[in-house]
């Protein structure tokens, strides 16, 4: 099993990168944080990698700490959830803030991921409860109006990551009222 890589940054792909090691270059499905942190092709990277194995497909996926891996295996472990949804999860909350999600029932927070329902979300808190442990850090809930919902979809359809629409929704004045104003605001904000 390949349990890390380090290597050289050869090509970004969409939620992968492929990592050159000994000449072999090795395509690793990432989180958005490790995308985020490879500013440019050709830098370093040491990764902690999983390798799954499907019957008709070897996949390695890679992580930034041993943290997020573990949290990745334990995601796998639940009902409906396969190696993509678990990176969505993985890519749009921190390790810290999926146990406070978890911890406190937080459903509404958890059917932000893409491609997470509020099944999936439910099962989610009742499968992980127990495994993933508790936050360090106080809890705050995430109170998400429909709106916000929204233009987190919108900027994601556009190619943002999860963490950059995230980050431009907080950026958004508060008296921009309209979907179309809140959008353009969070555009603004990131450079576009």
């Amino acid at each position: 099993m390949i349990a890390s890589l380090s290597g050289q940054v050869q090509m970004r792909e969409e939620g992968a990168l492929v990592i050159a090691v000994e000449g072999v270059g090795y395509r690793v499905h990432v989180t958005a944080s490790v995308i985020d942190s490879v500013p440019h092709v050709g830098m370093h990277i040491e990764l902690i990698t999983e390798l799954i194995v499907r019957e008709n497909e070897l996949a390695l996926y890679g992580f930034g700490s041993a943290e997020e891996r573990d949290l990745f295996r334990s995601l796998l472990t639940v009902s409906g959830v396969g190696p993509r949804t678990a990176l969505a999860v993985l890519s749009t909350f921190s390790p810290e803030t999926l146990r406070g999600a978890v911890a406190h029932d937080d459903v509404a927070a958890l059917t932000r991921i893409p491609g997470i329902g509020r099944k999936t979300a439910q099962r989610l808190v009742l499968d992980l409860r127990d495994r993933i442990g508790v936050p360090t850090q106080a809890w705050q809930p995430t109170s998400v109006s429909q709106g916000d919902v929204d233009v987190l979809n919108a900027l994601t359809a556009l190619g943002y990551s999860q963490a950059e629409a995230q980050a431009a929704l907080a950026a958004i004045p508060s008296d921009a009222e309209t979907l179309d104003a809140r959008i353009l605001a969070a555009l603004r904000s990131l450079g576009g």
